[in-house]
């Protein structure tokens, strides 16, 4: 079942005219590791971390260390993994990272996180 900031970053997705992404997505046969959305196709998956301000699963020892797990062995097949909080989903900053991402946009690609943070990502000064 997804969680509200999973939700939210679907209409998002859907909202902007991306292509819609496999939810819940497998990536190895042999493990019970999942992405919450993925472009396979693209290799491109999206985490959505919930809890991190109140000491959730993804920020405690055990839940952690999986989490790092998951993301190296990832990367080792190939994956690139964007993670967010659910925060960057209210804010709309995941959606304007991924679909910079997503649309292959080089001035945008060149800009730091941080400047999407701030919402300078779309002005014309830098």
């Amino acid at each position: 079942m997804p969680s509200k900031g999973e939700e939210l970053f679907l209409s998002h997705v859907i909202r902007c005219g991306l292509e819609t992404p496999e939810m819940e997505h497998k990536f190895l046969d042999k493990r019970r590791f999942r992405f919450d959305f993925a472009w396979v196709k693209k290799k491109i998956a999206v985490e959505i971390e919930g809890g991190v301000w109140v000491g959730g699963r993804h920020t405690r020892g055990g839940g952690y260390s999986r989490d790092l797990e998951k993301y190296n062995l990832a990367t080792l097949h190939g994956w690139r993994v964007f993670r967010f909080t659910t925060q960057d989903v209210t804010t709309q900053k995941a959606i304007a990272f991924i679909t910079a991402v997503m649309n292959n946009n080089r001035r945008e690609k060149q800009q730091s996180y941080e400047d999407i943070s701030r919402g300078f990502m779309f002005t014309d000064t830098v």
